[in-house]
């Protein structure tokens, strides 16, 4: 009778649980909007969907591949140790991809919303996507959790810089192209990009947070700062499987902010949040953020 009662006590509070959530849940564009007017403090939080709508791969997945290799084996230190050269081409690749790519309705809404309420609300877009296109939309307050495709670090003395060269090395002209037949990269080390301080001349590696690796302290320090005190926020094209950017929304959600998924499908965190809608980012989010 005892084992019973629990079972029954606990088909209780799962029933409970999911009618929290189904109350919860709201596709109401124009109840989102009132929020949004009120907030004061707003971040964005986005991921490789909104780039893929300008066309950048996303590279998780079952079509995640370059060539013969799984994308995110590529993406890690122990790819590079053993083959930069084959590293390298596949993130020159990236590069000439996303330089021909161009800002979406999506991150064009997002921008135009910051610089339209930069004088009267706090607003921040948090970045997983590496390609720039935020920053080329116009969007200032950014923070990029995973690094950026035009900025390299040395290997030996850890400068960072921007460097929007195409190619960004003469051995990488005409190279990276996703071919499935091409298996390795015959490209010296000495001919890859290194840097050109005098003194050191150690070789460069994309500025990219690797599997395996940690985000940057002050980078995690301020996205979690911001996440910590928004009122709202909008998880925009991001799958939320990929941590730390995961737990995001959905603390921000059991504080008590109000967090709405912009999204093609739900994901395991949509239960969490108190709006969802779905479709194309460039179509829902113009909407949402248009006075």
């Amino acid at each position: 009778m005892y084992i019973s009662l629990r079972v029954f006590r606990s088909s209780l509070l799962s029933c409970s649980v999911h009618k929290i959530m189904a109350l919860r849940q709201s596709s109401d564009m124009s109840k989102f909007k009132e929020a949004l007017k009120s907030a004061k403090q707003v971040v964005i939080l986005s991921g490789a969907g909104i780039s893929a709508e300008s066309g950048i791969p996303t590279f998780r997945g079952a079509g995640g591949y370059w060539r013969k290799y799984q994308a995110s084996s590529l993406a890690t230190p122990g790819a590079f140790k053993t083959s930069p050269s084959l590293v390298w081409e596949f993130y020159h690749y990236r590069r000439e991809v996303a330089a021909k790519a161009q800002p979406n309705a999506g991150h064009i809404a997002i921008a135009d919303y910051e610089k339209k309420h930069s004088s009267d609300k706090q607003i921040t877009v948090i970045t997983q996507n590496v390609d720039g296109l935020h920053a080329r939309a116009g969007t200032k307050n950014l923070i990029e959790l995973h690094g950026n495709l035009y900025k390299t670090r040395c290997t030996k003395c850890k400068e960072v810089l921007v460097n929007t060269d195409s190619p960004i090395c003469e051995a990488l002209a005409n190279r990276g192209a996703p071919d499935e037949n091409v298996v390795g990269s015959d490209i010296p080390v000495k001919d890859l990009p290194h840097c050109q301080k005098p003194d050191c001349k150690g070789l460069l590696r994309p500025h990219i947070v690797w599997f395996g690796e940690s985000l940057e302290p002050a980078v995690l320090s301020n996205a979690e700062a911001v996440m910590s005190t928004c009122d709202v926020c909008l998880v925009v094209g991001t799958s939320s499987v990929v941590y730390p950017a995961a737990m995001f929304a959905p603390q921000a959600a059991a504080r008590g902010a109000i967090v709405a998924e912009f999204n093609l499908e739900p994901t395991p965190a949509t239960p969490d949040f108190h709006y969802y809608f779905q479709g194309t980012c460039g179509t829902t989010l113009p909407e949402a953020l248009a006075e």
